[in-house]
């Protein structure tokens, strides 16, 4: 399980290897939601989102022999920028299974014609001695997505409700943990959109659910299953996960780049959609903190986005 002490050493051995990215109040945002609205800036993060956390802290924690062997990792976007940037800083060789933009970033890339390909692929380069760093079953990935929380709490100790979305849970799951184990009173609110909510159903179900695809355009938040592992850490300590559709996500995301001027990709824009969601229940006095966790959104989708939804 995880523990305030495994995410308070992540924070300490990622010290001077990524951004202490900024938290801001945003006033147009408290004026529309009636309470005190801060933004955790996390999609100005290396690589553009918060991966980088969790894989620097994986392979820092790597034995000589387990560097010397390399990394592999299975993923379509940031996950797979976020290790292939950390083994380029480390030093690590690394083997990423089906991405797109990750060769920039020094890893080799495996191309395969089916995620069940790409898996398969993974497990044999495992078995051929690679280190598996996978994007959430794994405490050492989730701790160092933690730190996240740690940082939340330093800029933003009187929070009240914080707003984070969902993929695989290793994010939420880290964070949680942070915040809940020094600030128990915090609601923790989680966030999937539609046809990328495998969380909400396993929790719905009280077991795994498997997406037979992901249909959102929150792509970054389609893990086709989670695992025991977030899915118990969801339970004990996230209040409640709130599904929003691709229109409202989309919203979101036109609202903070006009207003606040910055550009987020879905899967962080769903978190502004759901506190827009359960605004009948903030209070004057809460503050609430919106993760924004990445900003890797290209203009051709942007285009695209704006085609399908735009009135």
């Amino acid at each position: 399980m995880l523990s305030l002490e495994l995410i308070a050493q992540a924070q300490h051995r990622l010290r001077g290897l990524l951004k202490r990215t900024p938290l801001v109040e945003s006033d147009a945002l408290g004026q529309r939601l009636g309470a005190k609205v801060s933004l955790k800036l996390e999609c100005l993060q290396k690589t553009g989102s918060f991966k980088p956390r969790g894989a620097f802290n994986k392979m820092l924690t790597l034995t000589a022999a387990e560097r010397g062997r390399g990394v592999v990792a299975v993923s379509g976007g940031n996950h797979a920028q976020g290790v292939g940037f950390a083994a380029r800083k480390l030093g690590v060789s690394a083997v990423i299974v089906m991405p797109d933009a990750t060769r920039g970033y020094g890893a080799q890339v495996v191309l395969t014609p089916s995620i069940s390909a790409a898996f398969a692929e993974c497990e044999r380069l495992r078995a051929a001695g690679r280190v598996l760093v996978h994007p959430f079953e794994d405490p050492l990935v989730a701790s160092g997505q933690g730190t996240l929380g740690l940082e939340i709490l330093e800029d933003a100790p009187d929070v009240t409700r914080l707003y984070v979305s969902i993929g695989g849970g290793a994010l939420i799951s880290g964070v949680a943990v942070a915040l809940r184990t020094i600030h128990p009173a915090v609601r923790v609110i989680g966030v999937q959109t539609h046809g990328a909510d495998a969380m909400a159903q396993s929790l719905a179900a009280n077991r795994l659910v498997e997406l037979p695809a992901i249909t959102s355009i929150a792509r970054t938040l389609g893990a086709p299953k989670v695992c025991d592992f977030t899915l118990d850490h969801v339970r004990r300590l996230v209040h409640e996960v709130v599904v929003v559709d691709d229109a409202a996500a989309y919203a979101s995301l036109v609202y903070l780049l006009e207003r606040t001027k910055y550009l987020v990709e879905p899967a962080a824009a769903c978190c502004l959609a759901a506190v827009e969601q359960q605004r009948d229940q903030l209070r004057p006095n809460d503050h609430v903190v919106i993760l924004l966790c990445g900003g890797n959104l290209s203009v051709q989708d942007l285009t695209a986005f704006h085609q399908r939804f735009a009135k």
